[in-house]
């Protein structure tokens, strides 16, 4: 008797150390949002120009007469706003394409060569191209600006705690689909019906929720992501596993009291 009152007690705040204090249950899911949260509109076609932003690295090229080039090696701002001079120390500017990197200082400017600084945090590539060839009219005849970011990169959370990646984005084209599939996919606990896309915008972040679980997902599994994009694949609840999870330490150690106390009677009784 005093062992089934022992052991029904220590079950009893087992149960309510592990739900009264919530544990590790489904503590890995990130980004949770309410049954009414208002997701932000979504245009898979228009919702595809990244702008410019503080931080990132512009490799950047100018020729003249729309096309003859103009700018060889010439000064420039090395990552981190260290001033470099001519010579040996520019060709640690050039990157494969021999082109000069250039860092967006915090203020969204960028220091260019004669130039001096201007702003861009804020441009697409195009807008930022036309703002460098109307700034450069006034030395060179017909200038064209050619304008890159190279650090573009997307985070990629594919459904699984402890698995997620940085996707470099080689191609400017790179699909949504595509970073999905070089971050290993949708894994086995994602649910590809709650895919969030949390883009930076001018003003603030907006959240994005796709359906990629049916074929009309396509239209939204094919648009273009962006450097910066974080896309988070909502994992599956598993209350049974993780409470499981959670019980087993405290079930050992009640069939451990248990069989003390069983141990115990045995001894009383043959006494």
């Amino acid at each position: 008797m005093l062992k089934r009152k022992v052991s029904g007690v220590l079950m009893l705040a087992a149960i309510g150390v592990v739900f009264g204090s919530g544990c590790t249950i489904n503590r890995n899911i990130m980004f949770r949002t309410p049954s009414d949260f208002a997701f932000d509109s979504f245009n898979p076609i228009g919702d595809v120009n990244y702008r410019i932003a503080p931080n990132d690295l512009i490799s950047f090229q100018l020729y003249a007469n729309k096309g003859e080039r103009v700018m060889a090696v010439t000064a420039g701002t090395r990552a981190g706003g260290n001033a470099v001079s001519n010579g040996e120390n520019n060709m640690q500017l050039l990157n494969q394409n021999n082109r000069f990197v250039y860092e967006v200082r915090p203020n969204g400017a960028v220091e260019l060569p004669e130039l001096g600084e201007i702003l861009l945090a804020g441009l697409t590539i195009n807008e930022a191209e036309t703002a460098l060839e109307t700034a450069y009219s006034e030395n060179y005849n017909d200038p064209l600006a050619l304008l890159e970011v190279t650090n573009q990169r997307v985070l990629v959370f594919p459904g699984e705690a402890g698995v997620a990646s940085v996707v470099s984005l080689v191609n400017p084209n790179t699909s949504l689909l595509e970073v999905l599939a070089l971050s290993g996919g949708i894994r086995g606990r994602g649910d590809a019906r709650n895919v969030k896309l949390i883009r930076r915008g001018a003003e603030r972040q907006t959240v994005h929720q796709f359906d990629l679980s049916t074929i009309e997902g396509l239209q939204y599994a094919n648009t273009t992501v962006q450097a910066g994009d974080i896309v988070y694949v909502e994992p599956l609840p598993q209350l049974a596993n993780e409470v499981l999870a959670d019980l087993t330490p405290v079930l050992s150690l009640i069939t451990t009291i248990s069989s003390f106390i069983a141990l115990l009677s045995i001894v009383s009784g043959s006494n």
